[in-house]
């Protein structure tokens, strides 16, 4: 067989579903990902816990795939969801809720595990992650229990969403908002891409729509949930911010993608909502019509003049008080 060159880490960006696969009844395809890897070809090792998740499917090649993140998990999937095969890899239903505001969703910590930036960036974006991050995971960090001060069963912490069948639904195929206005900053923010929407078939965007520049391998392999165990972007990112089955859209910077901070809600084919699950492990059916606050609001950042103060209730109602851990929101409401 020869000698195998190793292949570089999973540059921290594993899904919260890859730990899990012993759990689901995955025992074989966890010993895979957790021991090195030799691909079929022979010519190349996977390191324990994978290559990069991010690779397109030219990345794994014909001999030397990575086959566990091309591997359709069962208990992924949702019977609802009629997406199968190709250009997905892995499909997933169910993402980690990041909670109720979308600045620097993958938080201040570097691929390598460093606080990103340099010099006075450093400082920024470690305040702008804490105020930010506001949800029951929290992009590279270490999670537990003891961090969700509003208690488990108030916390909402993952949610079916839909996968992309290369239809244009505004649920599964990112869309970038306007120059002008900020989703995660500005008010009416949760509102950029709605100009997009077609009038005629409002589930869906318009042909001429400003889809987002794709980083990847090319927009057919950019639809939502086609990497299980990416957790990132449009593949693992899911806000509680605009009601469930409300359209994705992402912040325009000129350097967008598929990967970019936005709005990444629960959806499916379900008729009327979709499940989600609390951090008691309680499972619930969120109709679409969930008290959701303002969707004029601002989110609430570490920017004094354009965003609500740190430590602000969710202006986004019961649905947005749902996505926070430590908001201290009082749950009155029946859900």
């Amino acid at each position: 067989m020869g000698a195998a060159k190793p292949l570089p880490d999973n540059v921290l960006e594993l899904s919260w579903l890859v730990g899990l696969t012993p759990f689901m009844e995955q025992q074989a395809l966890w010993e895979q990902i957790s021991n090195p890897y030799i691909a079929p070809g022979g010519t190349v090792v996977h390191p324990p816990m994978g290559s990069e998740p991010r690779f397109t499917i030219a990345n794994h090649g014909t001999t030397d795939p990575y086959t566990p993140w091309l591997t359709e998990v069962p208990g992924l999937r949702c019977p609802s969801d009629p997406g199968r095969g190709l250009p997905a890899q892995g499909r997933t239903n169910y993402a980690a809720s990041l909670g109720d505001a979308t600045a620097l969703l993958l938080s201040n910590i570097d691929d390598r595990g460093n606080e990103s930036g340099s010099g006075w960036q450093v400082a920024t974006y470690r305040q702008r992650s804490r105020v930010s991050n506001r949800g029951f995971f929290r992009s590279r960090h270490v999670m537990k229990f003891r961090d969700i001060l509003d208690g488990l069963a108030n916390t909402i912490c993952a949610g079916e969403i839909v996968t992309d069948l290369g239809d244009n639904d505004t649920r599964t195929r990112l869309v970038s908002g306007s120059t002008s206005v900020v989703v995660s900053r500005n008010e009416g923010g949760n509102q950029a891409c709605d100009g997009d929407i077609d009038p005629q078939r409002p589930q869906f965007w318009k042909s001429g729509a400003n889809f987002t520049s794709i980083a990847l391998g090319g927009a057919a392999e950019a639809g939502r949930g086609f990497k299980w165990a990416m957790g990132r972007g449009v593949y693992g990112y899911l806000t509680i911010v605009t009601p469930p089955n409300s359209n994705l859209c992402v912040d325009s910077n000129g350097s967008e993608n598929e990967l970019s901070d936005g709005l990444y809600p629960a959806g499916s084919r379900h008729q009327g909502g979709c499940h989600i699950l609390m951090g008691d492990g309680a499972v619930k059916f969120i109709t679409d019509s969930i008290e959701a606050g303002n969707q004029s609001s601002r989110h609430v950042g570490d920017d004094p003049n354009n965003n609500l103060a740190p430590g602000s209730r969710s202006p986004f109602g019961l649905w947005g008080a749902l996505g926070t851990r430590a908001g201290k929101e009082v749950i009155e409401e029946e859900f």
